[in-house]
């Protein structure tokens, strides 16, 4: 696979950053390897930068982009969830900084044979980490209807949930579904007609949502986040792009909860608690692509970038 990957946010997130030439970075996202890129390149050779990512390809891809500023790179093969226990192992107690871009790369959603666009046939895929067992065609097939329906609703904002979580039951209680057109059919036809006629495509939602549950996306995110700020020096920045609404609120809360400090009742006369901020939000209101970005690359629409700095 040749990733084409246009970085949302770049100048954001480097600026956001605040990279010193020979400071320690983490991309715990690599994907297309362009905020990595952007990174590397502000390091010296007495810098580093980890690359993590759990999609071998595009650590492959990340080995060929990173070509010329590769003496600054470690690669990783890893969850982002095991952020600590990556750093630990290369022997790092803390660094400056750390990036999450939480979208999925252009190239898992435009290759058809990994199974994540409603737009080509493929089998039903959509793992991030080809070495998982769980996949898209599990969940369609094993999941129960009432699972299905929360999944639409919960992660896809599907408001015909209910009616598409049965029309995938009928569908494989006569054969297994095994590629995506075939699930696209399903959706379609238990959508009503004014549904079908909405500028978005239909089988989008569903698919978001089924990718999202394939790859406990949620979970990673709410585990990552309170690891990710233990992992900060003090002056380090994490900056963290989002692109659904239950990833912005994991994010979101977090990051207030760290900026909180004590959690008394306010009627207390004095704080029992002892807990101290450990972050300041940089701003406190998320970041957003200008217009040009997003004429540019209809995928920045929904991004958000939220950024944090370590007490």
């Amino acid at each position: 696979m040749e990733f084409h990957h246009v970085s949302i946010l770049l100048d954001a997130c480097l600026d956001a950053l605040c990279i010193k030439a020979d400071g320690v970075y983490v991309d715990a996202t690599t994907g297309g390897a362009g905020h990595s890129l952007g990174i590397a390149e502000r390091l010296s050779d007495a810098g580093r930068l980890i690359c993590i990512d759990r999609d071998s390809e595009a650590l492959e891809n990340a080995a060929h982009r990173l070509r010329d500023v590769w003496q600054r790179v470690t690669p990783v093969r890893s969850d982002f969830r095991q952020l600590d226990a990556v750093l630990h192992e290369l022997g790092l107690a803390e660094v400056d900084g750390i990036l999450f871009d939480l979208g999925v790369s252009s190239p898992q959603l435009d290759h058809a044979e990994r199974g994540f666009s409603y737009m080509q046939d493929a089998p039903l895929d959509m793992r991030m980490d080809q070495s998982q067992q769980l996949s898209a065609y599990d969940v369609v097939n094993g999941w129960s209807r009432e699972e299905l329906r929360s999944i639409l609703f919960d992660y896809g904002e599907e408001r015909y949930a209910p009616l598409i979580a049965a029309a995938i039951e009928r569908a494989r209680a006569q054969k297994p579904i095994k590629t995506t057109l075939e699930l696209v059919d399903i959706i379609k036809g238990a959508m009503p007609k004014k549904a079908l006629r909405e500028k978005q495509h239909p089988a989008k939602r569903s698919f978001q949502a089924i990718r999202i549950a394939v790859n406990d996306e949620l979970g990673a995110v709410r585990e990552a986040m309170d690891k990710a700020i233990d992992c900060l020096r003090p002056g380090g920045r994490l900056a963290v792009i989002t692109f659904h609404s239950l990833e912005d609120r994991i994010v979101k809360t977090a990051f207030q909860a760290a900026a909180q400090g004590c959690t008394c009742p306010k009627d207390f006369p004095a704080c029992v608690c002892g807990k101290k901020p450990r972050v300041r939000l940089m701003p406190r209101k998320p970041i957003l692509p200008d217009a040009g970005e997003i004429e540019e690359n209809p995928r920045a629409r929904s991004a958000k970038l939220r950024v944090c700095e370590r007490l």
